[in-house]
């Protein structure tokens, strides 16, 4: 009786072992200069148990059945890896290492022609891109496009109640301005007769996406000019979100709304308000 006892409390114990679940932890590296490979797929050949490496490359299974386990590992840049056979067991954690080995990729034969009518940049030393968060950071700019421009090289400064721009010595009505290729007559408002500045930019910025300015060597397109060329680029509305903007300016206070309409049409809305008067009143 208390053989049999005995049997069945071995029995039961010895087969609580085997039950009992196994766990592996492993690192994958590369082969060639022995750094971690970061999120390398590990999986269990044969089933659909896998994991992913971490920044250090270890990864690690648990709840695993004791036995012979293969791994394969993968990721990109690299080719793919079949370990030998593993032996797990519940009685200690084991650890397996996987190399990774660089893979080369051979590409077709590419030919690049430059076009023999192609067109070279126009006039590139003189030519100043100024886009829209420059202008808004100028300091003492007040979002006022003439205000920045006047703070270039070559650029004459001018009493602060004046825009007018004057470049190499240059008349202030020797300027051309250009809105999207069409030409404007004037920057500001209040200007006087054969300037080309007043107090107040008539621009808005937030209609503004760069403005290409030339100070010699004008294109060929931008006729007429004799100091200077000022062409502004217009911003498209957002393609993705209705969008609204506020600002608050030192003289001005703007209100934007942009947004889709419809899949290939945008649109966008700006008001401008000037509280100078309200200042003046004061």
């Amino acid at each position: 009786m208390w053989k049999a006892f005995m049997f069945n409390i071995l029995h039961f114990i010895s087969t609580s072992l085997l039950a009992q679940n196994a766990s592996i932890k492993g690192r994958v590296y590369d082969e060639s200069n022995n750094n971690p490979v970061a999120f390398a797929n590990i999986v269990i050949w044969g089933t659909s148990i896998g994991t992913t490496s971490d920044i250090n490359g270890n990864f690690s299974f648990t709840e695993l059945e004791p036995g012979y386990v293969q791994f394969r590992a993968s990721s990109i840049g690299y080719e793919t890896f079949i370990s030998a056979d593993v032996l797990v067991t519940n009685a200690k954690e084991s650890f397996v290492t996987i190399p990774l080995k660089q893979s080369t990729i051979s590409l077709e034969e590419v030919q690049i022609l430059a076009s023999p009518y192609r067109k070279t940049e126009e006039s590139p030393v003189s030519l100043r891109r100024i886009d829209i968060a420059e202008i808004e950071k100028n300091p003492g700019g007040n979002r006022d496009i003439s205000k920045v421009i006047q703070s270039l090289p070559g650029v004459a400064s001018t009493p602060s109640f004046r825009n007018d721009v004057i470049v190499r010595g240059g008349g202030a009505n020797e300027n051309r301005f250009y809105l999207d290729d069409v030409e404007i007559p004037n920057l500001n408002h209040f200007a006087t007769q054969g300037a080309s500045g007043g107090p107040v930019g008539i621009i808005n910025v937030d209609f503004i996406r760069e403005v290409n300015f030339y100070s010699s060597s004008f294109p060929q397109k931008y006729g007429n000019a004799l100091s200077s060329v000022l062409d502004f680029k217009q911003i498209d509305g957002n393609s993705n979100k209705l969008k609204f903007r506020g600002t608050l300016g030192a003289s001005d206070l703007a209100l934007t709304l942009d947004g889709p309409i419809g899949s290939k049409t945008t649109y966008i809305f700006s008001v401008r308000r000037s509280y100078l008067q309200f200042l003046f009143a004061a």
